[in-house]
C-alpha cells in the first residue's frame, strides 16, 4: 500500500469523547497496576488480573474470569561457563532445559544465524554462536540442524527476554515435533565479544546451564461482553489486550491494559449509540506461552467469531518515551482507512502501510477477523538496535513506570479510541478491501512476468483486477439497500479475503509463529518462480503452484459475487 494513500474521511454517529481521555486518572491507575509481576500463570498475574475485574465491575461492566489449560515456559536460572570462566546469561521460553552437569560442546560462530550462514556447517552435537535477540526462527534452525545449544549475542549490554517457540499458541499432537530441541541463553555484547576471542585464541569447549519450568497450567482470561442496544447476539467488535508480562512490564503491556479500561469508560457512556458490541479480552500466554489465550479463545469460540465478530483492534505497548512514531503500526487492509484517518487527525502522520504483523494475539486470521494496531507506537527507525524499535528497556527488568510518558499515553488512547468509535458506531462497517486486492493484483502481475509461458495467471489477475473494480465502485457509491445487507456482505468479504491474505489456507488451525510473506495461499506460486526452467523441482513446484492458483481464484470468484449480489440488491 502506497505512503501516500490519504486517508478517507470516516463520519460515525455521536461525537467521540476524545478530550475526556484523561492521562491523570491512566496514570494513578497504572501505578497501582504496576506493582505487580504477572509471568502466565503465576500468583501475581492472578493477583493483577483480579484487579482489571474490578476495575471493568466498577464501570458497571460484569467480567467474567476463565481458566483455561496452557502449554506455559517460565525461565529460570541460566549461566554459561568457558576456560573455566563463569559468564551471565538468561535462558528463554520454551528453551529446553541443560542436563544437571550442563550442555557442553564445541562453540561454533554462525554470525548472523541465517539460512546461509547455517548451509554447509556440520553443527551436529555443537553450541552454535549467534548475534540478535533469541527467536523461534534461529531455534528452529538450531534444532533441525542437530545442535546441541544456541548462544545469542545481545546487541549491547542488556538481555532481552524471549518466548522461542515457533508453535502459535498451546502445542498440539501435531505440532509439538517443531518446539525447541536446543538450550538457548543469551549473553551481552561484551560476553559475546570475549567469546569471539576465545575463539580466536583456539578455546572452543562451553557448557550451557539453563533451568526452565515448561508445562500444562491453568491460566485466566477475562472477557467482559457489552451488548450493543441491537441485542446480544449483533455483531460486535473484539478489543483485546495482553495482562501477562516480564518483570512489571509497565509499558508491555501494563499501560494497555490500562488504556483499553480508559476506551471501554468513555465508549460505555455512549452505548445507546452503539450499532454493534463491544467484547473485551485480556490474555494470558502472550509472554510464556506464545499467544497461548488468544489462540484458545479463538480455537473454543470459532463458530460464534465466524458468525460475529466484525474486527480485532490489539493494543500492545502504548505510551512509551520516545515514542514519537506513529506511521509503522500495522493493519489488515481493510483496517487501513480508518487506522490512518485516526493516526493523522492526532499527530498529523502518514501511516505508512504496514503490513499487521505475525504477533500480538492476532489469532484470528483464519476465522476472517481483519485486525489493527499490537504496537501503536515506537522510537524513530534506527534508534535501536532492537527489530520492533519499542525501547531499550523492552522485555528487560528495567521496564518500570520511568518508561511512560502521559502525553504519549493520552495521544495513543486518542486513536485507539478513535478507531475502535469508527467500528461501534458508524451504520455501514467501515471496512474497505480495495487497497488490499490492488496489492494481491501487483503480486500476481510480477509473478506473471517472471513465469511467462512456464504457468498462466491470466485467469487469476482478470479475476483479482475484476474484484478491485467492483471494490473501488462499492467505496465510491454505497448500494442504496439497508445497512444490515452490506454489513453483511462486508462480513462474508473478510471472511474470503482475509484468510487469503493472511494464512496458507487453513481456517481452523494456527500457520506457525515465523513471518508470512503477503497473500501466503500463493507462496507456492512463487516457489515456481524461484526455479529455473529444466530444473528438477520444477514439475514438482508447478503441483502446488496449480492448487495454490485454485484457492485463490476460487476464493477471487466468491468475493466478486458477494460484492455483485449486494450491488444489485439481492444479498441475502
Amino acid at each position: 500500500m502506497s505512503t501516500q494513500a490519504s486517508p478517507r474521511q470516516i463520519v460515525s454517529t455521536g461525537e467521540v469523547p476524545l478530550d475526556a481521555v484523561s492521562g491523570a486518572r491512566m496514570m494513578e491507575q497504572l501505578r497501582e497496576f504496576a506493582g505487580w509481576t504477572k509471568l502466565a500463570g503465576t500468583p501475581g498475574e492472578a493477583e493483577s488480573f483480579a484487579w482489571l475485574k474490578a476495575q471493568l465491575e466498577a464501570l458497571g461492566l460484569p467480567a467474567t474470569l476463565l481458566f483455561h489449560d496452557a502449554y506455559i515456559s517460565l525461565p529460570g536460572p541460566a549461566h554459561l561457563s568457558c576456560g573455566g570462566e563463569r559468564i551471565d546469561a538468561i535462558t528463554h521460553s520454551m528453551s529446553r532445559s541443560s542436563p544437571a552437569e550442563g550442555c557442553s560442546g564445541t562453540l561454533v560462530d554462525l554470525g548472523d544465524g541465517s539460512a546461509g550462514a547455517f548451509s554447509g556447517r556440520d553443527v551436529t552435537g555443537r553450541i552454535v554462536l549467534v548475534d540478535g535477540i533469541a527467536s523461534p526462527v534461529i531455534a528452529m534452525r538450531a534444532t533441525r540442524a542437530g545442535a546441541r545449544g544456541v548462544i545469542h549475542v545481545s546487541p549491547h549490554a542488556l538481555r532481552h527476554e524471549m518466548c522461542i517457540s515457533p508453535v502459535w499458541g498451546s502445542p498440539s499432537l501435531t505440532t509439538r515435533e517443531a518446539l525447541p530441541d536446543v538450550v538457548v541463553v543469551t549473553v551481552t555484547a561484551e560476553d559475546g565479544a570475549g567469546l569471539r576471542r576465545r575463539l580466536a585464541q583456539g578455546e572452543t569447549q562451553v557448557t550451557l546451564h539453563a533451568t526452565v519450568d515448561t508445562g500444562w497450567r491453568k491460566t485466566p482470561l477475562l472477557v467482559a461482553d457489552m451488548p450493543s442496544p441491537a441485542g446480544a447476539d449483533a455483531p460486535f467488535v473484539l478489543l483485546s489486550c495482553h495482562v501477562d508480562t516480564w518483570f512489571h512490564g509497565v509499558m508491555d503491556n501494563g499501560s494497555a491494559n490500562i488504556a483499553m479500561l480508559e476506551v471501554v469508560r468513555l465508549c460505555a457512556a455512549m452505548r445507546d449509540q452503539w450499532r454493534r458490541g463491544l467484547r473485551l479480552c485480556f490474555w494470558s500466554g502472550h509472554s510464556q506461552g506464545r499467544y497461548s489465550g488468544s489462540s484458545w479463545y479463538a480455537d473454543n469460540h470459532w463458530l460464534e467469531l465466524d458468525e460475529r465478530c466484525v474486527a480485532h483492534v490489539n493494543l500492545d505497548s502504548p505510551g512509551a518515551i520516545g515514542a514519537t512514531n506513529l506511521t509503522q503500526t500495522g493493519s489488515a487492509g481493510a483496517l487501513f482507512r480508518i487506522a490512518a484517518a485516526a493516526i493523522a487527525s492526532e499527530t498529523k502522520q502518514m501511516l505508512a502501510g504496514k503490513r499487521k504483523a505475525r504477533s500480538a494475539d492476532d489469532s484470528f486470521p483464519g476465522v476472517g477477523i481483519p485486525s489493527v494496531f499490537g504496537s501503536l507506537s515506537t522510537q524513530e527507525p534506527g534508534a535501536l538496535k532492537l527489530r520492533n524499535e519499542l525501547g531499550w528497556w523492552w522485555h528487560t527488568e528495567h521496564d518500570l513506570i520511568d518508561k511512560i510518558e502521559p502525553a504519549h499515553l493520552e495521544r495513543d488512547t486518542r486513536i485507539v479510541l478513535r478507531v475502535v468509535w469508527d467500528l461501534l458506531g458508524n451504520e455501514r462497517l467501515p471496512l474497505d478491501f480495495s487497497q488490499q486486492i490492488s496489492g494481491l493484483l501487483g503480486e500476481l502481475s510480477g509473478l506473471s512476468e517472471r513465469l511467462k509461458d512456464r504457468f498462466d495467471l491470466d485467469m487469476a489477475c482478470r479475476e483479482a483486477r475484476l474484484l478491485g473494480q467492483r471494490l473501488e465502485q462499492l467505496a465510491r457509491t454505497p448500494p442504496a439497500g439497508s445497512a444490515e445487507a452490506f454489513n453483511r456482505a462486508i462480513l462474508e468479504l473478510s471472511r474470503i479475503l482475509v484468510p487469503l491474505d493472511y494464512t496458507t489456507g487453513d481456517r481452523f488451525s494456527h500457520d506457525p509463529a515465523t513471518p508470512l510473506a503477503a497473500w501466503p495461499v500463493i507462496e507456492p506460486i512463487r516457489w515456481l518462480g524461484a526455479t529455473k526452467p529444466g530444473d528438477a523441482d520444477e514439475p514438482f513446484a508447478k503441483v502446488d503452484a496449480v492448487r495454490a492458483r485454485n484457492r485463490l481464484v476460487h476464493g477471487l470468484r466468491k468475493a466478486v459475487a458477494v460484492v455483485d449480489s449486494l450491488r444489485n440488491g439481492a444479498f441475502p
